[in-house]
């Protein structure tokens, strides 16, 4: 099982949306990874020694099953 892949749904360790879900959209490189919170509904880059990964995955290109891991609505997923 490969942890560092788009679609994994983690959680934030560190910053302000420390203790929250997200999930990887893209790996930029071998230190760094896209994504996505509940709180910040940006996509922004990050360091992944500030993730902790979960089993669960995703499609991160489905905005419901995206909304669906970030406990969100679909409808405040607009913007990605």
């Amino acid at each position: 099982m490969a942890l560092l892949e788009a679609g994994r749904v983690c959680i934030k360790k560190f910053g302000r949306d420390a203790g929250e879900r997200a999930v990887i959209t893209k790996i930029i490189d071998a230190k760094r990874v896209s994504i996505v919170t509940a709180t910040r509904l940006k996509e922004r880059s990050v360091n992944i020694r500030h993730l902790e990964f979960l089993v669960e995955k995703i499609d991160p290109t489905s905005k419901e099953q995206l909304a669906k891991a970030l406990e969100v609505e679909a409808s405040k997923l607009k913007g990605l």
